[in-house]
């Protein structure tokens, strides 16, 4: 074990993760931030509007869901930033071909992020380089170089007599100086570091506290592999439940009190941290503009990102507005989208590693990238 270094990608000095969080089911953008000041949203949803009065003033046209007031600090403290009317090009309004497109970057083999990891300079990675919290590999980090999926440290292990089994190991794979030699160690090196910190009572720091739920537990297991300093280079986590057909508060209301408690956890916990780390907080669809008789919204086309951390430079809400006249509805009435996910998501990209090839990453996208951190 020897030659395997501290930092197990095998860079001690590569300190930026990116986090990325996918709302499957089709989240609301106009329930989470909505548009205060177009006359339109009232007119279209007149029982399940977000109330002026309650939102959480933006920036005088916007207001976020009061759910959604545990993020106001990072919003003030200029590290959060919000692209609305965001979304991708699909027009099917499905919610399996929108997830497949978006996490594949467009038409293309393997995920964005999984090429993203690829195209790197320094293409070093280890085994837990890229995490995937959750049962199953989501397809944004298929093609990765390594990618580990895991619902908790535990699963991240040889069993009930891994000690045992670790020695014998690397005494067998500390004879081969080959790929898959190198690729055991470093494995290996990953489990001893995840045995350590399953052994070791987490206090999350600055008196931030997680809740229960998966959502906030898989936001805790990643912050400390981002201070366990074990190479993780890009983490995904899956937040579902978003497909808000009918009586939306009672369908929305729990995911946003999950999404916002568990990222201000986040945030408060990894304080100075939150400068060498991302989120990206995307999912596949919008809703449509007007509410229907169920007191919920079908499926439609934009919707909201969120960017938190990561030098942002935050505090505003950006992309163009299309405003919500009928003649500007797209479809059956639907928010257009003004502002295609690749382009919040290349500025990002960018700034972790400068020399990806975005073009690798993002085929056949022309590239217009919102200014995230002008």
């Amino acid at each position: 074990m020897a030659t395997v270094q501290p930092f197990l990608t095998g860079n001690g000095d590569q300190r930026q993760t990116l986090v990325v969080v996918f709302l499957r089911g089709g989240a609301d953008g106009l329930n989470m931030v909505a548009p205060l000041q177009d006359d339109g949203y009232y007119q279209a949803r007149p029982r399940i509007a977000i109330k002026a009065a309650e939102a959480v003033k933006l920036d005088g046209f916007y207001g976020l869901n009061p759910i959604l007031r545990p993020l106001e600090k990072a919003w003030k403290d200029g590290a959060l930033a919000i692209v609305h009317a965001a979304g991708s090009e699909d027009e099917t309004r499905s919610h399996f071909e929108a997830q497949d497109l978006m996490e594949h970057g467009g038409l293309a083999a393997g995920g964005w992020l999984g090429r993203f990891l690829r195209s790197r300079a320094n293409n070093v990675s280890g085994a837990l380089s890229a995490v995937a919290v959750g049962r199953a590999l989501p397809e944004s980090l298929r093609g990765a170089p390594s990618a580990t999926v895991m619902e908790s440290f535990r699963d991240f292990a040889l069993g009930g007599n891994s000690r045992r089994l670790a020695g014998p190991l690397e005494n067998l794979y500390a004879r081969f100086d080959s790929p898959l030699g190198r690729a055991a160690r470093d494995t290996l090196a990953a489990l001893d570091r995840i045995e350590k910190l399953r052994h070791t009572a987490y206090q999350p720091a600055h008196g931030a506290e997680y809740a229960r739920d998966g959502f906030s537990q898989g936001l805790l297991q990643i912050a400390r592999l981002i201070k366990a300093r074990v190479g993780l280079e890009a983490a995904s986590v899956d937040l579902g439940g978003w497909d808000s057909h009918l009586t939306q508060s009672r369908i929305m209301d729990p995911r946003m009190t999950e999404l916002a408690a568990g990222l201000a956890a986040f945030y408060q916990d990894l304080g100075r941290d939150m400068d060498t780390v991302s989120v990206v907080v995307m999912t596949e669809f919008g809703r449509r503009v007007s509410e229907n008789s169920a007191f919920g919204t079908d499926h439609g086309r934009g919707s909201v990102m969120f960017a938190l951390g990561g030098g942002v430079k935050g505090g505003r809400v950006l992309g163009r507005w299309p405003t919500l006249k009928d003649e500007v509805l797209e479809g059956p009435g639907d928010l257009p989208v003004t502002t295609n996910y690749r382009d919040v998501l290349a500025p990002i990209l960018q700034r972790h590693s400068p020399a990806a090839n975005l073009r690798f990453v993002f085929p056949h996208h022309e590239f217009r990238p919102v200014p995230m951190f002008a």
